[in-house]
Parts: C-alpha cells; sequence; structure tokens
C-alpha cells in the first residue's frame, strides 16, 4: 500500500476480510499484512491516518499468529442496508440511502425475511459476474426496523454471493409493497430463479458494518 510505504519504505501486501461492490460503504472492514517494522501495532492507526485519504481511517490495530487470514478466517459478516421513502428524493441522502418512492409494509418485510433465514442455496440472489465454487450459505438474522421515512435492514451470515444483500433488501421492499409473498421468495430460492426476487438495490444503501472472527 502506498500509504505504509510512504511510512516505512517497506512494501506490504494487505489481505481483506472480502470485497465490496463501489459505492458501499464501510464501517468495519478488517485486513492483515506482515511487516518487519517494530512500531507497535496500538500505534499504527495514528500513522497511517495521516498518509490516508480523509474518507478513509484506520481505527485499530492489533498483533495477530502468523497463521491468521482476514478472509479465510472470518465466522460472521453482518451487512445494514439504509433506504427511506419519499416523493421527493433527498438532497442530502443520495450517497448514503437508497431512495424509494412508496413506503414499504415492514411487517410484510418481516414475514418474507424468516423464508431467508437459515442455510440455503442462495444462487438466486447471486448476481451475474459472481464466481464462487459453492453459492450455499447460512443466513443467522435479518432484523428490519423503521424510524420515521428511514427503514434499516441488518443481515448477518457466513459469507455472501456478489450483490447478495442488495438483491435480499430489494425482495424484501418487494414483499413490502404486497408485491412477492413469503412463498414465492421460497420458491423462487428453491427453484434458484433469479427473475421470481426483488430488483437489485442501489450501491448507495449498503455498509459492512461488523466482520467477526469468533
Amino acid at each position: 500500500m502506498t500509504a505504509w510505504r510512504k511510512l516505512f519504505q517497506e512494501d506490504v501486501v494487505f489481505h481483506g476480510s472480502g470485497r465490496t461492490d463501489a459505492g458501499v460503504h464501510a464501517l468495519c472492514q478488517c485486513a492483515h499484512f506482515d511487516t518487519v517494522s517494530a512500531i507497535p501495532a496500538d500505534k499504527i492507526p495514528y500513522a497511517f491516518n495521516t498518509k490516508l485519504p480523509e474518507d478513509v481511517r484506520v481505527l485499530w490495530a492489533k498483533e495477530v499468529p502468523h497463521d491468521f487470514h482476514a478472509r479465510f478466517d472470518v465466522r460472521r459478516k453482518t451487512y445494514v442496508y439504509k433506504l427511506y421513502y419519499g416523493d421527493v428524493a433527498s438532497a442530502f441522502l443520495y450517497q448514503t440511502h437508497c431512495h424509494v418512492v412508496r413506503r414499504p409494509d415492514v411487517a410484510l418485510m418481516r414475514d418474507a425475511a424468516r423464508v431467508m433465514l437459515g442455510e440455503h442455496d442462495f444462487k438466486a440472489m447471486q448476481a451475474t459476474g459472481g464466481h464462487v465454487k459453492s453459492t450455499v450459505r447460512t443466513i443467522y438474522s435479518i432484523d428490519v426496523a423503521e424510524q420515521g421515512n428511514e427503514i434499516e435492514v441488518r443481515v448477518c451470515g457466513n459469507g455472501f454471493l456478489y450483490n447478495m444483500v442488495r438483491i435480499m433488501v430489494g425482495t424484501l421492499v418487494y414483499a413490502g409493497w404486497g408485491w412477492l409473498t413469503p412463498d414465492a421468495i421460497a420458491k423462487a430460492i428453491a427453484d434458484k430463479d433469479r427473475t421470481g426476487l426483488g430488483k437489485t438495490l442501489d450501491a448507495c444503501g449498503l455498509y459492512l458494518a461488523q466482520v467477526d472472527y469468533q
């Protein structure tokens, strides 16, 4: 990374916990790297942040065992999707939330979310361009909360496919509008039928919120 090279004249390779689409935000992204530098781990954020752009910050650092891997040791990830509804799109939220005109019924969204819980083959929720050995994933929880005209969907799972969360939330929105029933969603997942689900929502509303290793 250029910032590390500027600080310590050392080339290192950073391994992140995973990739995110362009336009997706990261409240908590984790990465590991090997270094010969003697700087204490707790000092790394202060040094790093002097060389990083204003929209990127290192929050903490610690030493880990040599066999630790930021990607392959992940046990679960949590994503948050933020959207709001109203006749007119906000001039202030366009980079941080997805806008929909109609209010989705949150109770219907929660009913639909239940059929996505557990282990399933989520091939129907993978966008074109995803390349993985297996499309089976486990979803531990999906929470839907509404405050004012904003809705937040929090999804926790052991891994996610390409565009999976954006498709999941798009499907929940369709359910909230009465366009899809839980049974229809369950059938589309079982049939691996992408056309039976909701649209892929905009990247601007998606946040990588938490990465857990235990």
